[in-house]
């Protein structure tokens, strides 16, 4: 019996990115980093830089009879551009393309009718937070915390 959509959302997410032909050159990470971070640039499915939870999730019933559940979630994401440089500016536009690659990747297009349902793991996905920090030691970093945000039907 299926309890949850998140293990499913969460693979299917990481599949999506890591298919992207504009991101084969960008670490897709499921979770935290385990090792040094030496890639350049970096997009963390279920895991953001300051935060603590990989997803947050709620549940309830769908209607009288409880035979199903709606399941809203968010899943915590992070985007990273480095440079041994110091321009911030090319930091934080090379990390908003990042993301924006995310954002196309869970659009329908006529290649991908069912990206924005994470490939029929959920009802649909899209992003809808985010948070930039930037940074000046040994070079320029900008990060972004974001958030897929996720309705399914268990």
């Amino acid at each position: 019996m299926m309890t949850s959509r998140v293990p499913a959302a969460v693979d299917a997410l990481l599949a999506l990115l890591r298919a992207r032909p504009a991101l084969a050159e960008v670490d897709i990470v499921d979770g935290p980093a385990a090792v040094n971070l030496t890639q350049r640039r970096r997009i963390h499915v279920g895991w953001q830089a300051d935060g603590e939870s990989a997803v947050t999730l709620e549940q309830s019933f769908n209607g009288a009879g409880a035979r199903t559940r709606d399941e809203a979630f968010a899943i915590s994401c992070y985007a990273e551009a480095r440079a041994g440089d110091k321009d911030m500016k090319a930091r934080r536009d090379e990390v908003f393309a990042l993301v924006g690659e995310v954002e196309q990747a869970l659009r329908a297009t006529n290649e991908a009718p069912e990206a924005p349902t994470l490939n029929g793991t959920v009802l649909w996905a899209h992003l809808t937070t985010g948070d930039l920090s930037q940074a000046q030691a040994e070079g320029s970093r900008a990060g972004l915390s974001f958030t897929v945000t996720c309705q399914a039907r268990i």
